[in-house]
C-alpha cells in the first residue's frame, strides 16, 4: 500500500488530496499543526502527525516511511512583509524537498499560476508551461515566493535529488475555500454583483477536486518529473455564470450591475494608490490585476495535463459551485 504525506492538509486543496488518496486506498499521513482542530481528517481515516513544516524534527518524523509528500502548505495572503511569504513559502519548501530527499520519497509541489506574473499571462497564444516567466512586481510577494519555491523542488529534480513534479492551479473553489468563496459571498449577499465587461468572461477557476486529481495523477506518472503542469480550466465558468450559481447555493437574489471597464481600471487605480499611501504594497499590486482577474478570458491551457496525466475533471460547476457556497453558508464563523 502506498503511504503519502500532505502538508497543509486542512487546507482547501491538502484536505482534496486526503479524501481522494483515501478514496484511491493509500494509507495517508496529514501534516497539522492542531490535532484537535484537524480531527475530522481523523475521522475520515487519515492518520493525524502534529508538527510544522519549518520544524524540521517533526517535518521529518511525519515524512517517515512515506513513498510520496504532497506538499499543499502555503501562505496566501497575508499582513506584513515580504519575510513572511519567504519563511513561509520559501524556506518551508525547502525543508519539505530536504526531509522528501533523505526519506526518499516523491515529492508533488502544489505551486500556482501565479509563476507567470499578471500581465504577461494574457498573450496572443494560450499560456502554457512554456511561455516564459516575465519579471515580476517587487511587491508581487505571494507570486515571487510561489515562483521561487518552484525553482527550488525543479532545480532538486534536475540534479537528482529527488523525483520531484509542480501542479499550477489559478482561482480554486469548493468546500472549506476560505479565499475565493467567502469574498464572492460577502458581495453577492449585499444583493449586488458589479460586472466588467457585462460578466461575460471566462475565469481562470477550477473545482478543488480536479487540482487533488491532477496532483495524484502527477505522482503515479513517471515522466511527471521534472515537469510542471497547469490545472487551470475544467470547464469553463464567465463571471455571469460563477454569481448566479454562487446566488444559487446560498440562496440570495443578485442583481449584477454593469461596470464599464475605463471606470473600473479607474476605481482599482484608486484604490491600488490609497493602499500605497497605507503602505499595503502587495494589495496595491493585486488591485490592478482584479480588473484583468474579471473582464478578461481564461488565459491558460492545461493541455499538457490531460495529454500527459489523463486529467479528466469531474465536477461540473453547475453541482460544484452552489455546492461550495451551501457549505459556507452552513460553516462560517
Amino acid at each position: 500500500m502506498s503511504r503519502a504525506l500532505v502538508t497543509g492538509a486542512t487546507g482547501l486543496v491538502g484536505s482534496h488530496i486526503v479524501e481522494r488518496l483515501l478514496a484511491d486506498g493509500w494509507s495517508v499521513r496529514a501534516l497539522v499543526r492542531d490535532a484537535s482542530a484537524a480531527a475530522w481528517l481523523g475521522d475520515r481515516g487519515a492518520e493525524l502527525a502534529r508538527g510544522d513544516i519549518l520544524d524540521g524534527e517533526s517535518l521529518r518524523a511525519a515524512m517517515a516511511n512515506c513513498d510520496t509528500v504532497f506538499h499543499c502548505a502555503a501562505l496566501i495572503s497575508a499582513s506584513g512583509s515580504w519575510d513572511r511569504y519567504q519563511r513561509a513559502n520559501i524556506d518551508g519548501t525547502r525543508a519539505v524537498i530536504d526531509a522528501a530527499a533523505a526519506s526518499r520519497a516523491r515529492l508533488v509541489h502544489t505551486s500556482s499560476v501565479a509563476v507567470y506574473g499578471g500581465g504577461a499571462r494574457y498573450r496572443d497564444a494560450p499560456t502554457d508551461e512554456d511561455t516564459p516567466l516575465a519579471p515580476l512586481d517587487e511587491f508581487a510577494w505571494y507570486a515571487r515566493s510561489k515562483r521561487e519555491s518552484e525553482h527550488l523542488v525543479l532545480d532538486a529534480h534536475a540534479t537528482g535529488e529527488l523525483w520531484a513534479t509542480a501542479i499550477r492551479p489559478p482561482m480554486i473553489y469548493g468546500r472549506r475555500d476560505r479565499q475565493l468563496v467567502p469574498h464572492f459571498a460577502r458581495v453577492i449577499r449585499t444583493g449586488f454583483f458589479p460586472l466588467f465587461a457585462h460578466g461575460r468572461s471566462t475565469m481562470s477557476l477550477v473545482h478543488a477536486s480536479a487540482v487533488a486529481d491532477g496532483a495524484v495523477r502527477a505522482a503515479r506518472c513517471e515522466i511527471a518529473g521534472g515537469r510542471v503542469y497547469n490545472l487551470a480550466n475544467d470547464f469553463p465558468v464567465t463571471v455571469a455564470d460563477m454569481v448566479q450559481l454562487a446566488s444559487n447555493g446560498l440562496g440570495k437574489r443578485v442583481r449584477g450591475i454593469p461596470v464599464p471597464l475605463p471606470v473600473a481600471r479607474a476605481a482599482f487605480a484608486t484604490l491600488a494608490g490609497v493602499a500605497r499611501l497605507a503602505r499595503r504594497d502587495g494589495m496595491a499590486v493585486q488591485l490592478p490585476d482584479a480588473v484583468n482577474t474579471f473582464s478578461r478570458d481564461n488565459p491558460f491551457t492545461s493541455e499538457r495535463a490531460r495529454r500527459e496525466l489523463g486529467w479528466s475533471p469531474t465536477v461540473r460547476p453547475e453541482v460544484g459551485i452552489p455546492d461550495a457556497f451551501a457549505w459556507w453558508k452552513e460553516h462560517r464563523t
